[in-house]
């Protein structure tokens, strides 16, 4: 097992780090609460759950420096291919390998436009990722509400860690999100997309408190910069 390194970046941007390196919905330009610029990510991989602007985010411009594999829905990829960086497209149920790395696209309850291309381009739809790698498998729910087939991600990937939005608003909130812990029944809960901004504001110990009073799951809150290692 070699293990991996996920930090928070902020929002619902994350960096894992093991045999590779994947970022996931860079938003750094623009992020109040951004740890480091995107002058400092060097990704192997980029993987992108919608279009929204504050997912999205950074990925053409790291894409670009890097040179690294961008992986999206179809209608996103198509967007990122339209401003010179190739980007490949997958659906959801689809997996795609990357020298010891799989990501897995799952469904997420959301929406998807792409801010930047004036609406111009389609957004497909929303997903989530259950990635693994260093041995480990995540979920990344990506921003979405609770939905009943969250419970058979649990039993096809029986994910390690699940990465879950709690802001509310635009995706589920602390009730929703403790729920679905519940289905999902992962080892670690690593709380999201919460406090970027007051629309979004919420205490990250209520949430912990909720789950880890009805569950076995372990809530760890993290600062933006912070990082656990399994």
């Amino acid at each position: 097992m070699v293990g991996v390194k996920i930090t928070w970046l902020g929002h619902s941007a994350f960096l894992l780090e093991a045999e590779k390196k994947v970022l996931i919905d860079p938003f750094i330009s623009g992020n109040p609460i951004a740890p480091c610029s995107p002058e400092e990510l060097d990704p192997d991989i980029i993987a992108v759950t919608h279009g929204h602007r504050d997912h999205l985010g950074d990925t053409v411009e790291i894409g670009k420096r890097a040179e690294c594999r961008i992986f999206s829905i179809h209608e996103v990829a198509n967007y990122i291919k339209s401003k010179g960086v190739f980007a490949e497209g997958m659906n959801k149920g689809g997996t795609v390998n990357v020298e010891g790395i799989s990501l897995t696209m799952t469904e997420a309850l959301h929406s998807s436009s792409i801010d930047a291309s004036g609406f111009s381009f389609d957004g497909g739809s929303p997903a989530g990722y259950v990635i693994q790698i260093g041995g480990h498998t995540i979920y990344h729910a990506g921003d979405t509400t609770i939905f009943g087939d969250m419970q058979l991600i649990s039993e096809l990937y029986e994910p390690e860690v699940a990465l879950l939005p709690i802001g509310d608003r635009f995706t589920m909130g602390i009730k929703e999100a403790t729920k679905a812990v519940e289905f999902i029944r992962p080892k670690i809960v690593i709380p999201m997309h919460y406090n970027t901004f007051d629309i979004i504001s919420q205490d990250p110990l209520e949430f912990k408190q909720a789950v880890e009073s009805k569950t076995d799951t372990k809530v760890i809150i993290k600062k933006p910069g912070e990082s656990i290692e399994l």
